[in-house]
């Protein structure tokens, strides 16, 4: 029964990573069809980074009240609702008002399987979980180009998509009685025990900020690569849309290999040097970006870049118990995840106004800068928990 759960766990995370790249691949068409600036996709990521910021705040109050396979299955249901109102749209407005449950319905369930994994699994599961996570994100935009290639529009690229996520909730509901805690057996689909921690008492913690700043960096290095590679390659590197839509994927293919293959290297290397790792291998790939010469090289740059996210992600999460004790990694991870979210409404966007008042040729020492504070603030929450 428990081999059984952790599929439905892999498909969870298959689901989380569906519609993430969605936006990014689609905007070149969409934006045109609108007739909206460019840099109005940070608008639809703000909206739907402040709704998974709101939920990923309440996951500690929301599992344990629930327990994670009920937010699992709500979650991924308002997905698919808010991915089917976007696939019916053809206004940017109503497009606004789909992003609110789009949003809403990430933050919870991220935290929630997150946390459950780390306390109950061993790194390399974690990173192979997030593999998951990274054949979603490259199946989307290899759908959302294949409509755009087929003449089908970007609808039928999002309605795609919303046709997965009602398998994969109808799924999630029948599995239901398979969330038991492995401790009591109870039927509580795995709600951790004990008091939810107020957003005030997290923060005290010693290394809480340290670590919210990290993910606010990562998911900054992660969601504007994302978001914008795509209209960086057609609109810098001469690609064209369709082309373009396709390589962007490149970016979350090097993540989804790189989990894949860092499962085995956690077997040889700890948390810590695993993110000290990425965060080199990211390095080389904005480096590649920054470097004249042809469009490959930018290809290649994405894909290091890809690799580098790989690890960094999983392996703060499962690390998360260690530095912070098993009783507070829920709240821990909550707000980690509204942190990542926060760096997600925020930062795409401000790389978008650059891109429209600038120059998008800016990306890769956008990049940089991001990449630089996370380092710097990983090394400081080493420093602060050490005691644990």
């Amino acid at each position: 029964m428990f081999q059984l759960l952790l599929v439905i766990i892999y498909l969870a995370f298959i689901s989380l990573g569906l519609p993430d790249a969605l936006l990014g691949a689609a905007w070149p068409t969409m934006y045109l069809e609108f007739e909206v600036p460019i840099s109005y996709a940070g608008i639809i990521s703000m909206i739907i980074a402040l709704g998974t910021v709101i939920s990923s705040l309440q996951s500690d109050r929301l599992t344990r009240w629930l327990g994670a396979g009920k937010v699992t299955a709500i979650s991924v249901a308002m997905t698919a609702v808010a991915l089917l109102g976007f696939s019916f749209t053809h206004s940017f407005w109503l497009l606004c008002i789909w992003a609110i449950p789009y949003g809403l319905g990430a933050g919870s369930v991220d935290a929630s399987l997150n946390n459950y994994v780390a306390l109950h699994y061993e790194s390399r599961h974690m990173s192979w979980l997030h593999c998951m996570w990274g054949v979603g994100a490259t199946l989307g935009p290899y759908l959302m180009g294949y409509a755009l290639a087929g003449g089908k529009g970007w609808h039928a690229g999002y309605r795609y998509i919303a046709i997965l996520q009602v398998v994969l909730t109808a799924i999630l509901i029948f599995s239901l009685p398979m969330w038991k805690n492995r401790n009591t057996g109870s039927a509580d689909a795995g709600a951790p025990e004990g008091k939810a921690l107020s957003l005030r008492q997290v923060i005290k913690i010693p290394g809480a900020k340290e670590v919210m700043l990290c993910f606010f960096c990562y998911s900054a290095v992660e969601q504007t690569t994302g978001l914008w590679a795509s209209s960086y390659l057609t609109l810098y590197k001469g690609v064209s849309s369709e082309t373009a839509a396709s390589f962007a994927s490149m970016f979350f293919i090097g993540i989804t290999i790189g989990r894949a293959l860092s499962g085995f290297i956690t077997m040889k290397l700890n948390d810590t040097q695993m993110i000290r790792l990425g965060q080199g291998l990211i390095a080389a790939g904005i480096l590649a970006m920054l470097l004249p010469g042809p469009q490959i090289a930018s290809l290649a740059g994405l894909i290091l870049i890809g690799l580098g996210c790989a690890p960094i992600y999983p392996c703060i999460i499962h690390s998360t118990p260690a530095h912070f004790g098993a009783d507070q990694s829920q709240a821990i991870i909550g707000i980690q995840m509204a942190s990542a979210y926060v760096g997600t409404c925020l930062m795409p966007p401000l790389f978008g106004m650059i891109a429209d008042y600038i120059t998008v040729s800016l990306l890769p020492v956008y990049l940089l800068v991001m990449l630089i504070l996370m380092v710097v603030m990983h090394e400081l929450l080493k420093k602060r928990t050490a005691h644990i």
